[in-house]
C-alpha cells in the first residue's frame, strides 16, 4: 500500500515517465538490500553496546558516589552519661519553617551493642 492511498484512500496512477523516474531513483538510493539489511543490523548492535556501556558508565558513576558519601560518615561512639540533642526528621512533613527540628538536650543511660542507644529527657525522667 502506498502512502498515497493511505491517506486519500484511492490508488495513485502515476504518468509512466515519473513511474520509471521513481523506479530508477528506489534503485538507485537501495541498490543492495542486502547490503542494507547488514548496515542496519550493525547500526543496532552499535546502538545496543553504547546503552549498555551508558548503564555501565551510571553503575560506576553510583558506586563512586556511594564511596564517597560513605567515607564521610563519622563514626559516633556514645557513652552512658552524656548528653545529646535529638533530630525530628518528621518535622519535614509539615509546614513549620520557624520550627528547629532537634530537641533536647536528652541524656544517654545506655548505650545497646547493635548502636541503639537509650535516651532520658532531664525535666521529665522519662
Amino acid at each position: 500500500m502506498s502512502p498515497y492511498h493511505l491517506i486519500f484512500g484511492k490508488v495513485c496512477h502515476l504518468p509512466v515517465e515519473l513511474e520509471h523516474n521513481t523506479y530508477w531513483a528506489i534503485r538507485k538510493l537501495n541498490f543492495d538490500m542486502q547490503a542494507t539489511g547488514e548496515k542496519r543490523l550493525l547500526q543496532f548492535n552499535e546502538l545496543d553496546e553504547f546503552r549498555l556501556q551508558a548503564y555501565e558508565n551510571a553503575k560506576i558513576y553510583k558506586e563512586k558516589t556511594k564511596r564517597w558519601h560513605d567515607k564521610k560518615i563519622v563514626e559516633r561512639d556514645f557513652e552512658p552519661g552524656q548528653y545529646v540533642l535529638l533530630f525530628n526528621s518528621h518535622l519535614k512533613l509539615f509546614h513549620g519553617k520557624l520550627k528547629s527540628h532537634w530537641s533536647g538536650p536528652f541524656r544517654i543511660t545506655e548505650v545497646f551493642p547493635h548502636g541503639a542507644v537509650e535516651l532520658e529527657n532531664e525535666n521529665s525522667r522519662n
